[in-house]
């Protein structure tokens, strides 16, 4: 007969972890009963706690809908989680400075980000979806894994904070800078992520589950069937999943985007210690 899970233990143990910085042992490899229904009460129990302590939630963030990252991180599905305003950074210009010092195995996810005006709902289409967006943004999230080597299943993601780090909001842009059609160019779009001298990856908005928008979309279905989550709210910022494949990122090095096919700035950011 199998021990029960104590939820409440990991959600220490992983706060803890996140907290000071450092890896510990993923807990499917310890725990075979540690599913994603634990995991995401684990994330549930850590949030509180964050709340308690003073964090403000000002959004969400989508992780793995890039599917060409799932064979690679041993992951099925997309997962999500909440950003606070101590992880949110709404940048001044296009060229900034990052610390990394309290990142683990940090990488970097050029991502498009939603400002919404008002809640979309759960069901709702494309169309629907744009008529709640107030902003579109380019953004940078930066990743971490408290797990050694990026080694993980998808449980493990969703306990720890779905890996999220910070994420840098670009200049928000109005939707009109999509174009026309911004449910087709949010398909096409195209993205070219270099560091230094080095073209790194060139990807397309499909790549985001066929469009940043099926994103939202998926993120509205998975809220409906979590009745311990409160649904999106007006006024939520939420980052859709990076474009390219997430990459490993050292201080000192400068990382540069540049957008094409719609309206948003590229973004250039220095990584110090």
């Amino acid at each position: 007969m199998r021990t029960p899970l104590d939820l409440p233990a990991l959600a220490l143990e992983m706060k803890a972890a996140q907290d000071a910085a450092r890896q510990l042992v993923p807990f499917t490899t310890r725990l075979p009963d540690f599913d994603l229904s634990a995991a995401y009460e684990v994330a549930h129990l850590v949030h509180r706690a964050r709340l308690t302590e003073g964090a403000k939630p000002v959004g969400r963030k989508i992780g793995f809908t890039n599917p060409d990252m799932w064979a690679k991180f041993g992951v099925r599905e997309p997962i999500w989680a909440y950003m606070y305003d101590t992880t949110v950074v709404r940048l001044g210009g296009v060229h900034v400075t990052c610390s990394l010092g309290r990142l683990v195995e940090p990488k970097i996810e050029p991502e498009i980000v939603f400002g919404f005006r008002t809640a979309p709902r759960a069901g709702a289409g494309p169309l629907e979806v744009l008529s709640a967006i107030d902003w579109v943004a380019h953004g940078f999230e930066i990743v971490q894994s408290h797990f050694p080597g990026w080694k993980f299943q998808t449980a493990d993601t969703v306990a720890d904070w779905a890996l999220h780090g910070t994420l840098l909001v670009g200049p928000p842009q109005p939707l009109a800078r999509l174009g026309q059609d911004p449910v087709a160019a949010l398909e096409s779009f195209t993205l070219t992520l270099s560091c230094g001298d080095r073209h790194v990856e060139t990807a397309k908005g499909s790549n985001v589950l066929g469009s940043p928008l099926a994103a939202i979309i998926h993120l509205s279905s998975v809220l409906a069937r979590q009745p311990e989550y409160e649904p999106l709210h007006a006024g939520e910022i939420v980052t859709t999943g990076t474009v390219t494949t997430a990459q490993s990122i050292r201080a000192g090095e400068t990382w540069r985007s540049e957008v094409h096919g719609i309206g948003l700035p590229g973004l250039t950011i220095d990584f110090s210690e």
